[in-house]
């Protein structure tokens, strides 16, 4: 199976080789403190909490962190996060769609807002860019002792949409309505993914040059920076030569 889980692969290796971990620990952190006031701090009653957790696992965030997140989830009195989302454009007409988790939502907006003025984008409205992108379940496995022919025929007879195998990871892609029963098949299999969840994957990407690429990617990577914003989908084609840049 091929296609479009080349954008997740990269994304995928981009995370492996992102040296700001305590970012991405804190991201997870907020996601588990989220899911917690969600659904309650048992994650065997609570999927996103159990898929939260499996994300953090898969970036070896120490156990006591994950312990610490899930308390000060359950604390009544502990700071509330609004989930909200973004959508608008960047240089070269890059569609950009962020997913952002804030105890401020005012300082969120005017931030993301300032963001995109600055770098030459635009904010639109929620909702314009639907037709970009689509919301897939991806999941990334280590190989390990998995045989590739038969892990993959089990996939696909949960649902997957496109599994690819490069540098020792499955990439699977499946429906969002099956990410559910796709998390409850590599359970019953005894397959922890090392991440597994719910994005945006743009039907078509836009190739630019490398001068107009490197601006929409300093925008893309700003946004990426700032605490307040949990994931960044964007359909800007990212070439070999992006990639060195």
């Amino acid at each position: 199976m091929s296609g479009h889980s080349k954008w997740s692969t990269i994304k995928h290796k981009k995370g492996n080789t992102d040296s700001k971990r305590s970012k991405v620990f804190s991201k997870l952190v907020k996601e588990i403190t989220v899911a917690v006031k969600e659904g309650g701090p048992d994650p065997d009653g609570n999927p996103r909490l159990r898929v939260a957790i499996s994300n953090a696992k898969g970036v070896s965030m120490p156990k006591d962190n994950i312990l610490r997140a899930i308390s000060k989830g359950s604390d009544k009195d502990s700071a509330s996060f609004i989930e909200c989302t973004f959508e608008g454009y960047a240089h070269g007409g890059i569609a950009i769609f962020l997913e952002a988790t804030t105890d401020n939502q005012q300082r969120t907006i005017s931030n993301v807002r300032s963001y995109f003025n600055k770098h030459n984008g635009n904010l639109g409205t929620n909702g314009s860019l639907s037709f970009i992108f689509d919301r897939k379940g991806i999941f990334t496995i280590p190989q390990g002792t998995l045989n590739a022919d038969d892990f993959e025929m089990e996939m696909i007879d949960a649902g997957a949409e496109d599994m690819q195998l490069e540098d020792g990871y499955f990439t699977i892609t499946t429906a969002m309505e099956n990410f559910g029963s796709m998390m409850k098949k590599l359970e019953a299999l005894n397959v922890e993914p090392e991440s597994a969840g719910l994005q945006r994957v743009p039907k078509e990407t836009t190739v630019l040059d490398i001068e107009n690429a490197r601006k929409a990617m300093r925008l893309i990577e700003i946004f990426e920076e700032d605490d307040d914003i949990q994931a960044v989908y964007h359909n800007l084609e990212l070439t070999d030569e992006l990639m060195n840049e």
